[in-house]
């Protein structure tokens, strides 16, 4: 066996040794791009990259890329087992030695841009057994600084407006002359003054030119009353123009408050025209996510008023949405958790949104008794304002929106059944573009227990810890969540990062009335309405990263740490059974189906016929290698690490705790909905005897060795 492995692989490391037996006899492949700067020290070889116009095959480790030897296992027709090799690799970058001097035009023209006007650009190719070396030799020179700034600014309103702006103005003496400076400098300027009213003006309207003929540099900067693409002859007065007319268009159909919209619009009659108040309206009318366009037109109707028509373009009000996963193990045990949902985006004709969810989850063995049912069903309702504040009072772009929402769920497992009804108020929003919230004052859950199995009751008896989870009881607290990504949109088509802070706490406020409220003879705890009240803190943290690279940008790595801890105190001993931590599933610790980790190093409570594995802490990293394979296929490869535990029984054993899995995944992206299916196999099974804890390679597809997860969207 072990010669066969050895025989094996040495084939493939044969195999896979040329990454230039496909390039065409008489050319090379682009092996690499090297970029050395000397100069200043203020241009890195990292700025000039990107105006690389050749790029070289990328490496994953070494100077090697797996995907290049692939390719190369094709004999280049394209046809059957070829095709596939082709379509899983990745091909040679063939050494074009026209874009050489491409390179060097756009690297000029960049150093120019950023003031190097002396800059040179030298390139050096060397080529060796068909692999071809580029270096590029770039000398910035000097740049030169702004001895002195003149103003030819026309008189007017205009020249009183920018004379008080002197102090923004970017470019300044002593600054370096650039196109970069000089640019940035009409952007701020067009921007600033389009606020004050002057409709129209733009970065065209400036016009700059340096002197340095005398050995010093005077920058001479003009604001005139034509753009750069008119004559001197269309010259006119720079004035300011007033809002005449504000017109609000949407499909008569659409029902809809015009009141609200009038509302949200800060563009009002008689005021001075201001791009930023433009722009407010506009995310505050798509905000409302109830149409699928909102155009704002402005139309002068004489030198100094302009006309506003707002357009809005109607959406579907109304929709559902289906979400599933299925999971399976070694063990035989299958689980799936649909989710249905319907949406309406218009209630009572005032951007009103109702969500209602029903979601299920079952996990049954087949051939057996083994079974477990859960149901849930909840509505949320939210209004497009904060209550108790007035819309007309809100200035930003974005409007809170307040929320109600009620649920409830039922369990209905071999040891117990479980009922769960719940109450939230709060509201959710975003603050600029990157980052959202939800902030909740009250979060209500009522717990009750009941049809509880003999040999479970003995187990709660004799598990204190178990008891306190379990037991019938209130969860009165506040909860906010605050999510950052780097790009919002609903499939980021590039790299990005993310990271999601949750925090809820509970009977902090109705420890207040504890002397009011009763003592539980049996437990010690406080009543409330006959139960007792949970009390604890509990935060979770999530870090996120993706990097896209290759071609197309085909290739990903994604990278997740997650990390969480609660803490009961007061009222409670133990952390509510919903607010626990769990290990294990599609999005988590894939070697292993959900809730069967841990905490620590345990092995699966027998207490429970379908397992249901928790704890206060919780620390899990996954790494996944994202790529194309061909037509809306899509592969992976991931390892996770992770478990959680118990707050007392963390020591200096933790490490050895930590469980580790790798697996395979397979994609399909219809750009709509994405659907996967993972295989996750154990590598570190921490609750095995130790010195058994490490599984061999025949073990990942034995008894209890590998889970399969079925989902909609990636896990993370």
């Amino acid at each position: 066996m072990r010669r066969t492995a050895c025989i094996f692989l040495a084939a493939l490391a044969l195999a896979g040794c040329s990454t230039t037996r496909l390039v065409p006899e008489g050319e090379y492949r682009l092996a690499s791009n090297k970029i050395e700067v000397s100069g200043d020290g203020k241009v890195s070889p990292a700025d000039l990259s990107p105006y690389l116009r050749q790029q070289s095959n990328s490496y994953l480790a070494f100077g090697w890329n797996p995907f290049l030897n692939i390719y190369n296992w094709s004999n280049g027709s394209g046809a059957g087992i070829n095709g596939f090799w082709e379509k899983i690799g990745t091909p040679p970058v063939i050494f074009n030695p026209q874009l050489v001097g491409s390179t060097v035009e756009n690297m000029t023209t960049r150093l120019e841009y950023l003031g190097y006007y002396d800059a040179k650009v030298v390139p050096e190719v060397s080529t060796v057994r068909r692999l071809a070396k580029v270096r590029y030799l770039v000398e910035t020179g000097e740049r030169r600084k702004i001895d002195e700034v003149v103003y030819d600014i026309p008189e007017g309103d205009f020249a009183r407006d920018f004379y008080a702006d002197t102090l923004a103005v970017s470019v300044k003496p002593g600054d370096y002359l650039s196109e970069q400076a000089l640019e940035a400098e009409t952007t701020r300027g067009a921007a600033h003054f389009r606020d004050l009213g002057y409709y129209g003006f733009n970065k065209n309207n400036y016009f700059f030119e340096a002197d340095t003929l005398s050995g010093r540099t005077v920058l001479h900067y003009r604001v005139r009353g034509y753009t750069r693409n008119e004559s001197a002859a269309t010259d006119s007065p720079i004035s300011r123009y007033r809002i005449n007319k504000v017109n609000i268009w949407y499909p008569a159909d659409l029902k809809f408050r015009e009141s609200l919209l009038r509302k949200l619009n800060r563009i009002q009659p008689g005021d001075l025209y201001s791009e930023s108040i433009v722009n407010t309206t506009y995310y505050r009318l798509s905000a409302l996510n109830v149409f699928n366009s909102v155009n704002i037109e402005m139309t002068p109707s004489d030198s100094a008023l302009v006309d506003c028509d707002i357009r809005l373009g109607e959406s579907n009000m109304m929709g559902f949405k289906l979400n599933a996963e299925v999971s399976s193990n070694s063990s035989g045990l299958l689980g799936a958790s649909p989710q249905l949902s319907f949406y309406h985006k218009n209630l009572f004709n005032g951007g009103e949104r109702l969500n209602l969810e029903f979601t299920g989850n079952w996990q049954f063995m087949p051939g057996t008794d083994v079974a477990s049912t859960e149901l849930g069903v909840s509505a949320s309702l939210s209004f497009p304002r904060a209550l108790g504040y007035p819309l007309e009072k809100a200035k930003g772009r974005n409007i809170p929106r307040t929320e109600f929402s009620a649920s409830y769920n039922y369990q209905n497992r071999p040891e117990y059944r479980r009922s769960i009804a719940g109450f939230t108020y709060g509201y959710t929003g975003q603050i600029g573009n990157q980052i959202f919230y939800q902030l909740y004052p009250l979060q209500v859950d009522f717990v009750k227990l009941y049809n509880i199995s003999a040999d479970f009751t003995q187990t709660l008896q004799e598990n204190p810890y178990l008891w306190d989870s379990f037991q019938d009881q209130i969860d009165a607290g506040i909860g906010m969540m605050l999510y950052h990504t780097t790009d919002a949109s609903i499939v980021p088509k590039s790299s990005y990062g993310f990271s999601r802070l949750s925090v809820d706490v509970s009977g902090n406020v109705l420890s207040f009335f504890n002397r009011f409220m009763p003592v539980s003879e049996v437990s010690g705890h406080r009543l409330l309405m006959g139960l007792p009240y949970n009390q604890y803190v509990r935060a979770e943290l999530e870090l996120g990263k993706v990097l896209r690279f290759g071609a197309n940008e085909g290739h990903a790595v994604a990278m997740r740490l997650d990390m969480g801890i609660g803490h009961a105190y007061g009222n409670s001993t133990a952390l509510p059974f919903e607010k626990q931590f769990y290990a294990g599933g599609s999005s988590s610790m894939r070697g292993w189906q959900v809730r069967t980790l841990g905490p620590g190093f345990s092995a699966i409570d027998n207490s429970f016929v379908i397992p249901s594995q928790t704890g206060d802490v919780k620390l899990e990293a996954n790494l996944e290698y994202r790529f194309d394979l061909f037509w809306k296929l899509e592969g992976a490869l991931f390892a996770d690490v992770g478990n959680v535990w118990r707050m007392n029984e963390i020591n200096h054993d933790f490490l050895q705790s930590i469980a580790g899995d790798w697996g395979v995944g397979l994609r399909v992206n219809l750009d709509f909905i994405l659907l996967r299916i993972d295989a996750g196999f154990k590598v570190h099974d921490p609750s095995r005897p130790s010195g058994q804890r490490w599984l061999r390679p025949a073990e990942w597809v034995g008894r209890d060795g590998y889970a399969i997860h079925f989902g909609v969207g990636y896990p993370f």
